[in-house]
């Protein structure tokens, strides 16, 4: 089979798809012909050896995968740790989710760890409840997309925080209320100041950060008594430092979200989530933005998007073209 083989991390166009044997499923396990393979941020970090998780080289990078389970013939979406980027992925049993109906593998594998992490953060850890008021930062991206529209499905009047009207059209055309603008000077005061003209000077409920930088220390600022703000991500690249005696007065909370411990400890918790993301697509109650697909040989393409701070909605390798 072909893959994306990483014999050594390090600059991510280094790599190269390969020819390498297919993967033998032991216990509990099961190989997957992929049809479509999610393309997310981290992948980038594991392939360069920045990830807080590297596994042994020679590896793949990749995380989500929807195919054809070898043998049974279920069409599934599963998550893995590494190894997605190949025409056949080795995944736990427990990590598949079977697909509903004649639902795309292209849109299941959107559906995946950018909903799952969504999810996870306003659902698990915001504790979201109805009428409540959500800000997405980084809400054009795949993580942030998918948290505007589940915020929205969950009765949240949704905040979308971005860098440009284009990216603010998106965002409205799947749910979000208000845009803010993250591109303006002094995010630790105009964030602030554009929430407080959004849905008064109360603030926001519950913000979702998968940017950090200069537009969590606004977030954080915008959040109304008894807010949270769930850490998701630090795309700006530097990592936000919080005053301890900040969330005393406000009695506001700061938590953070590493899907994969979920992944890992609660793999029963992921499936439900996972059953009522299929469920809410059914019902027509969400739509993944899909804005760009590539062979796997192409895969370098994809990542540099990320790079170049590029990225709107999901990215798939399609290893079929």
């Amino acid at each position: 089979m072909r893959a994306v083989v990483v014999h050594e991390p390090g600059p991510f166009r280094t790599h190269k798809v390969e020819e390498v044997p297919d993967p033998v499923p032991g216990p509990g396990e099961v190989v997957i012909d992929a049809r479509a393979i999610g393309v997310n941020y981290p992948d980038l970090l594991v392939a360069e050896g920045k990830y807080q998780f590297i596994p042994p080289a020679p590896y793949s990078p990749g995380k989500e995968v929807a195919g054809v389970v070898v043998g049974s013939g279920k069409r599934v979406l599963a998550e893995v740790e590494f190894g997605a980027y190949a025409e056949k992925v080795l995944a736990r049993a427990v990590d598949c989710h079977e697909l509903p109906g004649a639902m795309p593998f292209e849109d299941a594998v959107a559906l995946g760890l950018a909903y799952q992490t969504a999810w996870f953060a306003l659902v698990e850890r915001a504790q979201l409840k109805p009428g409540e008021s959500v800000l997405v930062t980084g809400a054009s991206g795949g993580v942030g997309l998918a948290a505007v529209q589940l915020a929205k499905g969950l009765g949240a009047t949704v905040i979308a925080g971005v860098t440009s009207a284009q990216k603010g059209e998106l965002c409205r055309r799947h749910g979000a209320d208000h845009v803010v603008d993250l591109a303006a000077g002094d995010l630790r005061e105009s964030v602030r100041e554009q929430v407080f003209a959004a849905v008064g000077k109360r603030g926001v409920d519950v913000v979702i950060d998968s940017v950090g930088g200069d537009a969590f220390d606004g977030a954080l600022r915008a959040l109304a008594w008894r807010g949270r703000l769930v850490v998701v991500g630090f795309a700006a690249g530097r990592i936000p430092e919080v005053k301890a005696n900040y969330l005393l007065l406000k009695n506001i909370a700061v938590l953070g979200l590493q899907w994969s411990d979920y992944r890992n400890r609660d793999p029963e918790l992921v499936a439900r989530a996972q059953s009522v993301i299929f469920g809410f697509y059914v019902e027509n109650r969400l739509k993944p933005e899909i804005t760009a697909t590539y062979p796997l040989e192409h895969f370098a393409d994809a990542l540099a998007r990320f790079e170049s701070r590029q990225v709107q909605g999901k990215m798939l390798l399609l290893p079929g073209i």
